[in-house]
């Protein structure tokens, strides 16, 4: 029976790290059994790739994004093996709704693998390493932002927008690279507190990303994809869908538009959810959700005492 009062979140691209995963979390079967598919699916030790690194080669888009998804589904599997409580809803920031979506019986596994590892690709080759960027920015309102960048994109130094909506007060811009530096100097004059360049090969989420969305599209088309178990709210419009073909057109429509990860969240809370697990490497989307929402309660199972006190709170 699935908890109203619960929903599950998988974290995106930049949770990555060695060791981004306890040796610990070895002796779950599920981790195990998980990552020895994954390996097998992508020709390589998935496993020791996390535990070992080097770190360049996980920061690499086409490796991180198959390696993250990894990890979130190994942990929901421990956690599911584990009795843990069936959750109300589902999200997952950016590439982490592939997670959700895998979680939630939408998506095979082994169909995700090979999908994300084709986004990342796409999403690297769609605009030239050096020609894109991304920067946080903190302490503006959301209004300011998107009309700032759209100042400096009618200035005609390129393109640039506000992408990610992680929370009130940090949103990311992408665009062109000359037109990101410029928005961040325009935005910081215009109260932002700060304005920080990420260390990013491409501006993701951006109307430059259609390129690579008309290559997912393609490679889409030839998987098979069910109504998901669990309801999945998306990042595009922030609500959750259960025809197949309206969610692998969200899925396209994902790569070149923003996250609406503040609305995505608002509206899990409206449904009553009061607990929020981050089922991935990191705790992310728990600090973004806390300064979205003051009154929902995150757990995360990074660690397995953290799996271990999710698992006794949400029995």
């Amino acid at each position: 029976m699935a908890l109203s009062h619960c929903a599950f979140v998988f974290p995106g691209q930049g949770s990555q790290k060695v060791g981004m995963l306890a040796a610990a979390h070895a002796a779950f079967p599920a981790v195990r059994a998980t990552f020895a598919e994954a390996s097998a699916a992508l020709g390589t030790d998935v496993w020791s790739l996390v535990q070992g690194g080097p770190q360049e080669a996980l920061n690499l888009t086409a490796t991180t994004q198959p390696v993250l998804l990894t990890a979130s589904v190994a942990l929901w599997r421990a956690w599911c093996e584990a009795g843990g409580a069936t959750p109300a809803l589902l999200a997952g920031h950016s590439l982490g709704e592939f997670s959700a979506l895998v979680c939630a019986g939408s998506l095979g596994f082994a169909d995700a693998l090979r999908l994300v590892r084709q986004r990342g690709e796409f999403m690297q080759t769609a605009v030239p390493v050096g020609q894109g960027g991304m920067a946080a920015i903190i302490g503006l309102d959301d209004d300011s932002i998107n009309r700032i960048c759209a100042e400096v994109s009618a200035a005609g130094e390129g393109e640039v927008a506000a992408v990610n909506f992680n929370s009130p007060g940090q949103v990311v811009i992408a665009g062109h690279a000359a037109a990101v530096e410029r928005a961040s100097a325009e935005l910081k004059a215009g109260g932002a507190k700060r304005a920080l360049p990420l260390p990013v090969s491409a501006p993701f989420h951006t109307a430059l990303m259609r390129p690579a969305g008309e290559r997912l599209q393609e490679a889409l088309a030839s998987v098979t994809m069910h109504a998901p178990a669990i309801p999945v709210v998306h990042n595009v419009h922030a609500q959750p869908e259960s025809d197949p073909e309206r969610i692998r057109a969200l899925l396209v429509e994902q790569i070149y538009s923003p996250v609406q990860w503040t609305r995505c969240m608002a509206y899990i809370a409206a449904q009553g959810v009061t607990q929020v697990v981050e089922c991935g490497p990191g705790k992310v989307l728990s600090g973004l959700n806390k300064r979205i929402d003051s009154a929902l309660q995150s757990h995360s199972l990074e660690e397995p005492a953290g799996m271990a006190d999710a698992l006794a709170a949400l029995a």
